[in-house]
């Protein structure tokens, strides 16, 4: 038998510290650097005998120990890696796999932690999404950044299930039509912990058509000398319209800010007939 050669075409020797294992396909196109079996457990059989893999190793990363490489477009089986997949899928639209069968398949198997949808509003393309004890973000933010945070301060398992959303969708139509004044929406405060919380759940009894100060919610939750607290309450608002923060104003009448930005703010204040100062 002669010596296997190297790719220069010179033998390679025991002594040249070259691995003499088989050459492993990498997951992605090309090949990988060959990688040397590991020791055979006991002696082998015939002379010459050779295996036709690694004999008690382990599979590659990212490789299945029977059906070979894992392929882009392969089903995943870990849900957390199809609530992964059809996140960033969804929310980028550029996926490579149907994104609807595995959607329905997290439906059955009762993996959705968290659907949402897309609403379309006079004010902009708004994210909403819920959870199975309520309505828990409208967001003004691309897509990915609003499921990103969904994933981590919720859960993971965040997917695009329109479905979910269809009761939420409606009454926001609704009120940008002018036809609701009032929702009437279960919600999960999960996204406002604390003082934010307080000041929000005092914010839901200001009504269609009218206006509160900084100072006023202030007030109203009893530390009237924190409005600087109660403004970062309203610029971190999860559920925006719902709860309305475009119906807080600085002392004086001047807007304050907003985080769908003022033209949304004077949008919604003039859609529900507040006249702002000129």
């Amino acid at each position: 038998m002669t010596d296997p050669e190297r790719p220069d075409g010179a033998p390679v020797r025991p002594d040249d510290g070259a691995a003499t294992g088989p050459v492993v396909p990498d997951s992605v196109g090309g090949a990988r650097s060959p990688v040397a079996d590991p020791p055979v457990q006991g002696p082998a059989t015939g002379a010459g005998a050779a295996s036709d893999g690694p004999v008690g190793g382990s599979a590659l990363p990212g490789e299945n120990p029977v059906d070979g490489p894992a392929m882009p477009g392969d089903e995943p089986d870990d849900t957390a890696e199809v609530a992964a997949r059809l996140r960033a899928a969804t929310a980028t639209g550029a996926a490579r796999f149907d994104v609807a069968a595995l959607a329905a398949r997290a439906e059955a198997d009762g993996l959705i932690d968290v659907a949402w949808a897309r609403a379309d509003s006079p004010i902009g393309s708004l994210v909403v999404a819920a959870t199975p004890r309520g309505l828990v973000q409208i967001s003004f933010r691309p897509a990915d950044e609003a499921l990103d945070e969904l994933a981590r301060k919720v859960s993971p398992r965040v997917l695009e299930a329109p479905g979910r959303l269809d009761d939420v969708r409606r009454q926001l139509d609704e009120y940008f039509a002018g036809r609701r004044h009032a929702f009437d929406l279960v919600l999960d405060r999960a996204l406002s912990q604390g003082f934010r919380a307080t000041v929000l759940a005092a914010l839901e009894q200001v009504g269609w058509g009218t206006t509160v100060s900084y100072a006023d919610l202030a007030r109203a939750v009893g530390h009237e000398r924190a409005f600087r607290a109660v403004g970062s309450a309203m610029a971190t608002n999860p559920i925006p319209v719902v709860v309305p923060c475009h119906r807080v104003l600085r002392t004086g009448g001047d807007l304050g800010g907003y985080a769908g930005g003022l033209d949304a703010k004077r949008w919604l204040l003039a859609h529900e007939g507040v006249l702002l100062a000129p």
